[in-house]
């Protein structure tokens, strides 16, 4: 039975993987160096900011200094707070996430930066309705690896809604849209249903995902009972 519920967010709730995109590709090419569509969606699409900036900076070749991509995380910020100002979209379905969260615990694990999810969140007048939120600057590592997942199932346990052991890694369900956030959740020991709205089907079943969905509007209570 699922008890709980951890939404990845940008590319499931928030419709802004492109802004993202096109933001890196911007910021980067301000230090020179070139990033194509093709090679974000292939190499780094689900990687956090820092992730994003250094791989990106490595495998152009240079030395990735921590206060340097630190500087180019903030330029980054400063510019979808306010492409986000001008307009964030939400995919369909996206507003229920209140309707899920008042029926079982609800987390969201994310790359994003704690104010871009808070904001948004308020934007679905949804943030009262989070019991967690795991962001980027919660974590060391970003997905593939496990971390944000795991911190998030442990904040779900941690709640008054469940005694201390009673709430297991399989009773929670994460709901993702790449392959590197199916992987996540899988090695953090959730069950996983991806969402066709980055991937399509197929490249999130061969990731793990138990169960694949068009779009989130297509996510019930009904086929939560079914996993």
């Amino acid at each position: 039975m699922i008890r709980a519920l951890i939404f990845d967010f940008n590319g499931v709730i928030v419709d802004d993987e492109r802004v993202h995109f096109e933001l890196f590709r911007d910021v980067l090419e301000e230090n020179g160096v070139e990033l194509t569509e093709s090679t974000y969606h292939d190499r780094y699409l689900g990687y956090d900011d820092r992730g994003c900036f250094s791989a990106a900076l490595l495998d152009a070749g240079l030395i990735v200094d921590d206060a340097f991509v630190a500087n180019l995380i903030a330029r980054k910020a400063g510019l979808y707070a306010r492409a986000a100002a001008n307009g964030l979209r939400f995919f369909p379905g996206s507003e229920r996430i209140v309707e899920f969260a008042a029926c079982r615990p609800t987390a969201i694990c994310s790359g994003a930066l704690r104010p871009e999810i808070e904001y948004a969140l308020d934007r679905l007048n949804a943030r009262r309705a989070i019991a967690a939120i795991v962001s980027a600057e919660d974590t060391t590592r970003c997905k593939p690896d496990p971390q944000g997942y795991t911190l998030a199932f442990q904040a779900l346990r941690g709640r008054k809604d469940f005694h201390d052991s009673e709430l297991q890694p399989s009773e929670c369900l994460a709901i993702e849209d790449s392959s590197a956030g199916i992987l996540a959740a899988r090695a953090a020991g959730l069950r996983t249903i991806g969402v066709a709205h980055t991937y399509p089907a197929d490249t999130l079943l061969s990731a793990g995902a138990e169960f694949v969905l068009k779009s989130l509007e297509q996510l019930s209570e009904s086929v939560i009972h079914e996993i």
